[in-house]
């Protein structure tokens, strides 16, 4: 596995298993072949790994009427807690371009809902990968211990 240093890279060893983060890059890249991307023609995958142990897997699925498009994040987030998941472990977000992904604003306010901070492996189509976290993607985030004095 070819990896791009940041410095963040401890946190996905101290977190993740060597054998956890080669399911989520192998499990992210298969998703991407699955996507419905008519529009954009950009597929994306993600895996998501909760405390369980389990991973799930999920696409992109454009619409015609745009704003019903899902995020592969979203979806692969969104099937795990339809299954009863809540504590996110890591995720990881696979193209087949040569640009890495990132997840779009969206996406990382979902991912936080179920995370503080989580390892994010992005994997660009030579199979190179970077290493960040949601806490660098999302600094001072908004998540749901803040909902509850507000109502």
């Amino acid at each position: 596995m070819k990896q791009d240093q940041s410095p963040t890279i401890g946190l996905l060893e101290i977190i993740l298993e060597n054998e956890e983060i080669q399911k989520l890059i192998n499990q992210a890249q298969a998703a991407y072949l699955q996507a419905y991307v008519p529009y954009s023609h950009y597929p994306v995958g993600a895996a998501v790994l909760f405390s369980s142990g389990v991973i799930y897997c999920g696409c992109n699925v454009e619409n015609a009427s745009y704003g019903l498009t899902v995020c592969a994040e979203r979806n692969a987030i969104f099937q795990a807690v339809a299954q009863g998941e809540r504590e996110l472990k890591g995720i990881a977000i696979a193209v087949p371009t040569e640009a890495f992904p990132a997840p779009c604003g969206a996406c990382r306010q979902v991912i936080r809902e179920f995370a503080e901070d989580c390892p994010v492996i992005l994997i660009n189509g030579s199979g190179q990968t970077r290493e960040t976290s949601l806490r660098t993607l999302l600094p001072d985030a908004f998540g749901p211990e803040f909902v509850g004095g507000l109502m």
